[in-house]
Order: C-alpha cells, then structure tokens, then sequence
C-alpha cells in the first residue's frame, strides 16, 4: 500500500509538471470495513487495516491529494459524536481514528460509525471535491483492571448442629463492576483469620474442617476476602459468623409460656420467635393447632359486658322483644323460684334441674308473643353449673328427650303450638300450625353443639313453613323433616312454660314432667313475634370480642392453608414447606376489640401433628401449653358535675305541675387515666386524661338521702316516652330511680336533666336530699357521687312565729326593696315579700331579739352619759339642752346599711355580731333622738325582714 501511494505520487508529480493541473476526474477510494481497538485510557484508535485514502487523480496537485475524512453515525447512532477522523499525509491519504473524550468499557463494550474521504478538488479552494465511498468502522472499547471486588454482604451468618461435618455450611460471594471477563470474574476467596477450623474453594463455599462443638466454642467469627484474576483484592473483607447449636432435638423453638396483654391494645403476635426444629427430617406436611379456652369467660368468651337487651339495640335489633325469663320482680314473679347464678357480664343466668324448676309464663305476657312468625333466642348450656357434664349425661349418651321452652298459643280464633327440645346431640322444634288438626311437623338438628356443656347462642326463625336455626351465628339446616302422623289435639288453652313439658298436652294446674324437664342453664330467652331478625343482627348478638386471627393472609405461603372456627377459638394451620411455615406460626394473633377487657388468664395449647415419607420413623411433638394473660384495663374516670350543692326555689313552684327540675345543668364526663412519660428523664410520671375513647354508659340512679319518698306528698317526674324511644328501661321506686341500659354520654344527660321532683300542696318541708350516680360496663366502673340538697323558701307572712318578741317588734320592720342573697342558695325569682329558707327563720328570730335587747342597753347608757355630763356642769345649763326622752324613738332596720345614713362603713362578723352606733342631732336637742342599729350577714347582701 505505502508503495502505490509512492508511484501514484510519483506520477502526480509528473503529470502536474508535463501537463500542469488538470480536472478532478476520480473519487477517493478507502476499505469497504474496519475493525478498531482503543484503551479505557487512551483515546486513539488502532484500525485494521490503517486508513488510508487512494486517488486517482494523483499526482495532480489538489486533484490527487486527501484533504479529510468525515465520520457519519452508525447504527447505534452514536459514532459520529464519540469519534473524529483526521487526516495526517495530504499527498499519502494517511489518516487516523480518536475518541473525543475517554471510552468507558462498562458503559459500552462495542461503537459502530462509518467513515468517508474526500479529496482537495481542482484548486486551492476545494471545488469540485470528490467524496470516496462510506466505510465501516468496527471499535472494540479493551478493559482495564480498575475495579475491585465488592461482596454482596458484608456480614454472613449460619448456625450447624454439633458433632458433624458439613459439605457447605454458607456461602459469601464478591462480585466485580469490570466489564471483560479477565478482570470482572472472581478468580478465588481466601479465608484471612488464621486458626479456624474451616476452608472456602472458589466458589465462596466454606464448610468446616473438624466436627464443631457447642461447649468448647458456640460462635465462631472470621474474615474472608475475595481477588478477581487481575490479582485485584476485594475493597472490603467480609465477616462470617457461625453459630454451632447443640445436639438437635425435634420441637418448637421460641415458645413462651406466658404471654400479656393490655387491653386497647388491638391485635398482638403469639409467637414472633417459634419456629419449628425438624432435624433435617424430611416431612410432606405439617398441621398445627392453635387452642384459647375461653369458656370461663362469661358465655364462652369476651363480649360486650352489657344486659341482652342493651346488646340487642347495639346489633341494630327490631325493638318488640319480649324476655321471657326477666329478673324476678313484683311484676315478673314467675322467675323468683327459680334459682340463678354470678355471669361476668350482665345477664342473669337461671339454672334448671329438670324437676321443681320450672318457668310458667303468665297468660298475659305469652299472648303478646302470638303468631306463626316469630323469633326465638337464647343462651343455653347443659349439664348445670360445672363446666364437665355429669356422669351419668356423657355426651351422646342423654336418652331422656329435655324440653326448653313449651308454648301453645292463640293465634286469632286458632291455637298453635310448638316445643323445643334437646335429646342426646339432637335439638328438635315440633311444631303445631293448628291445634285443632292432627299433622304436627317435627324439625330436627344434629348438632355436636347442644351436648358438649359449653355456651351456645340459639336463635330460631320460624316463618311457617320456612324455620331458619343460628348456633352461634352459623345457619344449619334441618336434617330431617317429616310428619309426626295422627296425634290427639291438645286442649285450646294458652300456656308458655320454660324447663318443662305439659303431660299429654293437657292443661292442669299441676305440671306433669314425665321426665321431660330440662337440666342446665339458660339466659336471655326472649321471642320476637313478626318478621325474623336478619342474619347479620343474629352474628352480633353472638360476636365474640376476642380471639385468634391471623395477622395477613396476604403473606400466606403458596401450599398454606388456614382456618379459624366461627367463635374463634381454635386456629389450624396445614402446609408442607418448613420455612412458609414457620413464617404463618408467627402470624398467628390475638386480638381484642373491648377496651375494657376482662381481665384474667386464658389457657393456649399448641398441638403439632408430622406426616414423613417414612412414617415409621416420623418424628412426633408434645402438645405445647401456655396461657395468655389480659392485664387489668385502665379506668375510666366517670365525673357528675354542674349540679348543686344547693337547689333553693319557693315552695310554690315545687307544688306546680311540671315541678323543678333538679339536675338542669348537668353534665358527665368520661376519660382515660393514663400515666406517660414526662419530657425530663427526672420529672416523674405525670396523669394524663384522655377522651380518644367512646363511652357508653348503661345505667344511672337517683336516690332520696334518708326518708324514703311519700307517694301522697312528693314524686320525681320523667318523660316515659322519650325513655321507650331510645330504648331505655327504669325502675320507679320510693326508695330510688333507677335508669338502665348501654347508651351515650350525651342521651343520659338528657334523661337526666328532664328529671323534675314535685310536692302536693302543703307539703314543702325544710329540705330534701338527693343522690345521683351513673355506672359504666354493667356497674364495673362508677362516677362520683353528686349530693344535692333541696331547699324549699317560705314567706315570713306564712311562717309561724313563736316568739312573742318577734311578733311585738314586726310593727317596726319596714318593707325593702332591696333584694338579698341567701349563702349557699340561688334566688331566681325574687318577690316584693321577704323569702328566707326556713331552716334560717329560727336564727333570724333570735338574733331580732338580740337587737331589740341591745337598743335598750344602748338608751340606758345614752342616759346615764348624760346624766353625768349634767353633774359635771353642776347644773348649769338651760332647761332646753337636758335630756328629754319623751320623743325618743327607736328604728330597726337591718336592711338600711350605716353607710348610707352616717357614710362611715362596719364590717360585721359572726353570724349574729352586731354593732350599734349612737347619733346625737346637733340641730336638734329636744327631741327626734335617734339610734340607728346596723345588722350583716358576713358572705351574703343584707336581709329584708
């Protein structure tokens, strides 16, 4: 090549010298394709072959010389602005390829472009240039070592049993941010910490070299490194910490035993830290049950500590229930024989023993439940107050059919009737659409839940022929329906008995059980004629408040299964990979929605359950116990404020029809005592109240202080209707007023404020004291006691005096218009006629006869100054200026104050300190001598008398 750019300059030489200069005829010509090297630090780039760009035209000067190269863009598009072409021998056409700036081979290992020469053309000015054909140009970007290895983490971690030697026991890697293999590739590891009993290969694995032992070592920590095969050490070595665990035994691992919790806590993990040992024993499933006993509590578990109708109007229940086993009463005598028992919660729980205890509804009552639809609920467990049943009523084994509730009633000019009964497992409805025809229809369950002595909710829809059953808010349907064929027709007669059956279905006023009386306990049994309660309203009245759940089924492993019973006792989880596992174990949770939890323990069991391809040599695990431990809940503060202590009205207005109402200005406040830390790390924990939680309270009382109200003189007043709309009951006693039932704050104080105390005419006494309290959580947590005392103001025109002195001296007692204050009482309304309370009248009597006393020992010793003063003139002065007691006159006025006839102020005190004040009229000296007495009370405006 160099000798043809030779000869061909050669003969432009003489071309140019023979014939002069001549026209570009010829194009440049240049490789079809190149293939470049260039360095990450150098910018030129080696082609092959070189560039070299052939004319021609040469020797002709211009014509035959290279004046460039052009780089155009290639199909990555990015050549022409990476890349420039220089020419570096005009006459030869050798050129040279550079970078512009440097190359990173980790950005871009290859670049493409093309490339094209152009001559001089015909003259110094380039006219008539010719361009060469566009070429490739290929450049391969070569690697250089800058980069050391990284490890990916910086801290690995494992943990082997003793006593055995591993092929790998963690395997650390290290990579390289070098683009070519030589130097991106990581050629071994090394182990730096010298003296451990372990080895890595080149890959990063490490295993140890002699079986690990426990107690002579438990964790072993070393440093490892990493060279990529440019000899490049690793920029950081990193850390491996191996732990060496005992001899493996099969089991939960992270069991604890007790566990707490505070109530508004929400839901908390179980077991954040079990996880299940299998001992490299290879298993293909796995079940675990999680087990909370909550018989205990209340009716099988924690629930709205409230009255079953409280919790009825808090489900959204249709009002018109009517309770057929009613706390025992003057009106609902029918339970008081029956015997009862202590419940966490509110409700009343009756106990039956299948003999003497029997309920007979009254005539009156059952004809309000009437009708072929209707709703019946209850709460029922067999087998008495013990929580196992009795021995000789083993589950499955009761052959004596026991009668719940037994009803017959009329229906408009019909009569229907029907039972439910419980016979070993079974619950059965017999029903009687019309007494006066022989088909009855029997509807029966088989149910594991009316013979296994533990709490269960009933609820019965009867919409005949449709009958609808809930057992703890799940539906079940009949298992068998059939007909009962010819019976012979019961007596018309209405009758409702609860525990017991009538013999024969005849009506007498002996009750024949034939063995078919009920033995266990029921609680809130009501029935609701008309539509059935929706299924919603029936789960609520069930709802447990406590719980297993699981924290995210989100989370849930791929082959994981969980299921949780409907009152959320018993938790079973089933998967057959360890690890996804042991990660749902931990997800397990306890949850609690009352904020006011009931305290106490609840026992947990853990029981695991192993299937192995080899079952012969499948491990088996011990059932885990432990119990859960709800601390006692903060109390709420309940505060009664805004009332009293006094109340003082005329007795007038107590005698009106609407009388006065005594807590007008009620009002009740309910929060949370909590204690958190001060700011200051020496400043001790400091009480703070907290409203963040909605209160309900579910009953209040006023109670008359000593006498018992007299129904023929005095009665507290309340609206009956606004009670039975928002669905609270009372109890209107002379000994008290009782409110009842699970409503808000601000609905009490409405209630309460409507309260109005009235008095027959006449009867306004002295006093009268009140005390009211409210309660929250069925009376767990009570408010402050608020006293209020009742005064009733009398006018003195009505008073009787008994002192002769007081009723000689009301000649001298003028009318004021001033009005007076009493201490301690509020005058709303004051008349022109004083009004004082009549526990005061008696003081007051006595302290006027005190004055009058102290006028008269004011005049004798006026008199005797004088006296003196005339014998000390000897008599010298005129008759006018002696002393003339003839016109003396003497006013009483309490309620003109001193000031304002001699402008010289007294403060008085004590209850009946009085000061006189002697005046002598220096214009007149024979006669309208005055003496004007000041009385004051200490905290209170003057009296008028």
């Amino acid at each position: 090549m160099a000798r043809m750019s030779f000869l061909s300059f050669l003969l432009f030489c003489l071309t140019s010298v023979a014939h002069g200069n001549k026209a570009n005829k010829h194009k440049p010509w240049i490789e079809t394709e190149y293939q470049g090297i260039v360095m990450e630090n150098d910018n030129t780039v080696l082609l092959n072959p070189p560039l070299f760009a052939l004319d021609k035209d040469a020797p002709l000067h211009y014509a035959g010389e290279i004046c460039g190269f052009k780089v155009h863009n290639g199909p990555g598009g990015s050549g022409s602005a990476q890349f420039e072409a220089v020419v570096l021998d005009r006459s030869t056409g050798e050129g040279l390829v550079r970078s512009k700036e440097p190359l990173d081979c980790e950005s871009q290992k290859e670049h493409s472009f093309t490339i094209q020469a152009y001559d001089c053309g015909e003259g110094p000015d380039g006219t008539n240039s010719k361009k060469s054909h566009k070429a490739t140009v290929h450049v391969r970007v070569n690697d250089v070592n800058e980069f050391s290895p990284v490890f990916v983490e910086r801290r690995y971690e494992a943990s082997v049993p003793e006593g055995r030697l591993f092929d790998r026991i963690v395997r650390v890697e290290a990579v390289d941010a070098d683009c070519s293999p030589q130097y991106s590739q990581i050629c071994f590891y090394d182990i730096i910490t010298p003296n451990v009993p372990f080895t890595i290969d080149n890959d990063g694995n490490i295993k140890n070299t002699e079986p690990l032992d426990s107690k002579r070592q438990h964790v072993h920590s070393f440093w490892v490194t990493a060279f990529d095969c440019g000899k490049n050490r690793a920029q950081a070595d990193a850390q491996v910490i191996v732990t060496v665990k005992p001899s493996c035994k099969p089991g939960w691992i992270g069991w604890t035993k007790r566990i707490e919790y505070t109530p508004g806590s929400g839901s908390i993990p179980l077991f954040p830290n079990l996880h299940l040992e299998t001992c490299e024993e290879t298993v293909w499933n796995i079940q675990a049950t999680v087990e909370l006993q909550t018989g205990h509590i209340g009716k099988g578990c924690d629930r709205d500590s409230y009255s079953d109708r409280s919790v009825r109007r808090l489900c959204g229940a249709v009002r018109g229930e009517v309770d057929l086993l009613p706390p025992p009463s003057p009106a609902t005598n029918w339970t008081a024989a029956l015997p009862t028992l202590p419940s966490s919660d509110s409700s009343l729980v009756f106990s039956f023993n299948g003999s003497t205890h029997v309920a007979v509804v009254p005539d009156s009552v059952a004809s309000a439940v009437s009708g072929d639809h209707f709703t019946l609920q209850l709460w029922m467990r067999r087998g008495g107050a013990s929580t196992q049943p009795p021995a000789n009523q083993a589950r499955g084994n009761r052959k004596e059919e026991e009668t719940i509730i037994c009803s017959t009633v009329k229906n408009d000019d019909s009569y229907s009737h029907y039972s439910l009964s419980v016979h070993g497992c079974r619950l059965s409805l017999f029903y009687w659409p019309d007494v006066s025809a022989a088909r009855p229809v029997k509807f029966l369950w088989k149910l594991e839940q009316v013979c296994d002595s533990e709490w269960h909710h009933l609820s019965l829809s009867v919409q005949f022929p449709s009958v609808t059953l809930y057992v703890d808010g799940v539906t079940f349907d009949p298992a068998l329906i059939h007909d009962n064929g010819a019976i012979p027709n019961p007596v018309p007669h209405q009758r409702l008995v609860i525990g017991a059956c009538w013999g024969n279905f005849t009506i007498s006023h002996v009750i024949n059980l034939r063995g078919c009386g009920y033995k266990g306990l029921l609680s809130g049994v009501t029935v609701r004629p008309g539509n059935v309660e929706p299924h919603s309203v029936v789960e609520c009245l069930y709802a447990c408040r406590e719980g297993l759940d699981f924290g995210d089924l989100e989370t849930l492993g791929s082959g994981m299964k969980v299921h949780v019973n409907p009152s959320q006792s018993v938790l079973v989880l089933e998967g057959d990979d360890i690890e996804s596992f042991n990660r749902a174990v931990q997800q397990v949770t306890y949850r609690n929605s009352l904020r006011f939890a009931t305290p106490g323990v609840r026992p947990l069991k853990l029981t695991t359950s192993l299937r192995c391809f080899s079952e012969e040599n499948c491990l088996s695990l011990r059932q885990l116990e432990g119990y859960l431990v709800v601390l006692q809940p903060d109390a709420p503060q309940i505060s009664l404020s805004g009332v009293g202590p006094h109340l003082a009205r005329p007795a007038a207005e107590f005698e009106g029809l609407q009388g006065v109402p005594l807590f007008p200005e009620l009002r009740i406040v309910c929060s949370l005592s909590h204690k958190v830390r001060a700011k200051q790390a020496t400043e001790l924990l400091t009480p703070l109240m907290s409203d963040a939680v909605a209160h309900t309270l579910d009953g209040c009382e006023v109670q008359p202080l000593g006498e018992e109200l007299n129904p023929e003189r005095e009665e507290l007043l309340i609206d009956m209707e606004a009670l039975k709309e928002r669905g609270l009951d009372i109890i209107n006693t002379t000994a008290y007023i009782a409110i009842t039932g699970a409503e808000s704050i601000s609905v009490y104080e409405d209630v309460l404020r409507s309260i109005r105390y009235r008095l027959a005419k006449g009867s306004a006494r002295f006093e009268r004291r009140f005390r009211l309290s409210c309660s929250e959580m069925n009376g767990r947590y009570t408010s402050n006691e608020l006293t209020l005392e009742v005064n009733f103001l009398h006018s003195l025109d009505s008073l009787y005096h008994p002192s002769h002195l007081l009723a000689s001296q009301q000649q001298f007692l003028h009318p004021s218009h001033h009005t007076g204050e009493l201490s301690g009482h509020t005058l709303p309304n004051p008349h022109r006629n004083s009004v004082v309370p009549g526990a005061a009248t008696v003081i007051i009597m006595v302290c006027v006869g005190f004055l009058v006393v102290m006028v008269i020992l004011g005049v004798f010793r006026i008199r005797s100054i004088h006296r003196r003063g005339e014998g000390a003139r000897g008599g010298g002065k005129e008759g006018s200026n002696q002393w003339d007691d003839s016109a003396l006159t003497i006013i009483v006025n309490p309620m003109e104050t001193y000031e304002n006839r001699m402008g010289i102020a007294t403060d008085m005190e004590g209850e009946c300190d009085d000061e006189e004040e002697v005046v002598d009229s220096p214009d007149d000296t024979s006669d309208d001598q005055r003496i004007i007495i000041k009385k004051e009370g200490r905290d209170s405006a003057p009296r008028r008398y």
